[in-house]
């Protein structure tokens, strides 16, 4: 059994290596400037704001006069068909021209056009808020996903290290036993636990594969791609006023907001419906009969008309008042999302913060935790040598070397990521 495993893991990490020298390589911005371009999320986003850039822009167009042109040119025969009489009769062929046009506009709606320009601004601000936060928030998630990339690639090393230790143990085991100064117990605990590490290894080695196809479908690529390792770590920022930086101008709550104002709008878009409307049209018109509508010799007759209207709905079954009621709903509904946006923001806002801190300071206690463990695991081998600890202390004290590693490697990640996180809630870069 133990030889196919050791086979087994020589294969991965062979494939594994070569693998890496294949993987292409990209760079976090580079991979932030991708996933933008290519996540449906921020597709549709920008879909949203440009839809609302139109409805603005057609709102503001409802104050403006409707204009149409129109012309027409009939050819007629000589002779016409008669349908009732059956009969037909002799006539002159010509030519028709006629030409129109028209200009309309609403002088008094009841307000709605204002409220629906109020609305439709207010809906674009939503939206350019839901684009600049949806961007961050794909920025978070790529970040996430190439900073575990890399904390992967980190923990293959460190397994890999782990299965160097683990050989050499068991070298020192063997050799002790044959010179009859260990047991067999002895041995047989070191090939356990270098099965063990090359368990561990395999494992390490699929999670990586894992976390690098995960970055490349991130990064609209159909193939594995490998984090661009940085090893200049960020600083701690500046909270002093961070929090209320982010309840003022965090996308997530100015979006909120935005929807709450054009809730309330779509009220007096509603409310409208009370008034009277008041519009003005002229027309004019021209007609003539010739054989050339370019030609200074037909006469053209002009018909030209004014008309002002008044509509006032006085009655509509209740329908007017069950729209107000729905917009009212609407209101109350997106004011509640809106003050509970702040409310979340703030309480995510105090996750996120402790998280960074902690991370922050558990980079520090994890590389003392590591030079603390390779100065165990040195004193134990030593120990181990002369006889006076067992193979268990020595197994004992590179497990604890591992875990110190790996901790160390999460501690650094567990910070870029909780500072990524702390960034989309802000609202920009630290």
């Amino acid at each position: 059994m133990r030889p196919s495993v050791t086979a087994a893991a020589c294969l991965v990490v062979a494939f594994a290596s070569s693998a890496v020298g294949q993987t292409p390589t990209i760079s976090f911005p580079d991979a932030v400037r991708r996933a933008l371009e290519v996540q449906p999320a921020v597709v549709q986003a920008e879909g949203t704001q440009r839809n609302a850039s139109a409805a603005q822009r057609t709102a503001v167009g409802s104050f403006l006069p409707s204009l149409t042109v129109g012309g027409a040119a009939v050819d007629k025969s000589a002779n016409q068909f008669n349908a009732g009489t059956g009969q037909i009769i002799p006539g002159q062929a010509g030519t028709t021209f006629s030409g129109s046009l028209g200009l309309n506009l609403d002088l008094f709606a009841g307000f709605r056009r204002t409220a629906t320009l109020n609305a439709a601004s207010a809906t674009t601000r939503a939206a350019e808020a839901g684009l600049v936060n949806q961007r961050y928030q794909v920025t978070a998630t790529t970040a996430q996903l190439y900073y575990t990339a890399l904390a992967d690639e980190e923990l293959v090393r460190v397994a890999q290290s782990q299965v160097d230790r683990s050989k050499l143990s068991l070298q020192v085991a063997v050799n002790r036993f044959q010179a009859g100064a260990a047991t067999r117990a002895d041995t047989l605990s070191a090939i356990v636990d270098y099965g063990n590490s090359e368990l561990s290894l395999l494992q390490a080695q699929a999670t990586l594969a894992s976390g690098q196809a995960n970055l490349g479908r991130q990064v609209g690529l159909d193939t594995p791609v490998r984090a661009l390792p940085d090893s200049v770590l960020p600083i701690l920022p500046d909270t002093t006023h961070l929090r209320q930086e982010a309840m003022d101008s965090s996308p997530q709550v100015r979006q909120a907001v935005a929807q709450a104002q054009a809730a309330q709008s779509q009220i007096a878009v509603n409310r409208s419906q009370y008034w009277p409307t008041f519009s003005a049209g002229y027309s004019n018109g021209y007609a003539a009969a010739g054989g050339d509508v370019f030609s200074p010799n037909i006469p053209y007759v002009g018909n030209w008309s004014f008309r002002l209207s008044l509509n006032w709905t006085l009655f509509d079954g209740f329908t007017r008042e069950q729209a107000m009621v729905s917009a009212s709903v609407q209101r109350d509904i997106a004011e509640a999302n809106s003050q509970d946006m702040r409310r979340q923001l703030n309480a995510q806002f105090t996750q996120q913060l402790a998280a960074l801190f902690t991370g922050y300071t558990q980079i520090a206690i994890s590389g003392t935790n590591v030079d603390a463990a390779n100065e165990g695991l040195r004193v134990q081998q030593e120990r181990y040598r002369v006889g006076a600890a067992t193979q268990l202390d020595v197994l004992t004290a590179e497990a604890n070397l591992t875990q110190a590693e790996v901790n160390q490697v999460q501690a650094r990640y567990n910070y870029l990521v909780a500072r990524a996180q702390l960034e989309a809630l802000v609202g920009h870069a630290l």
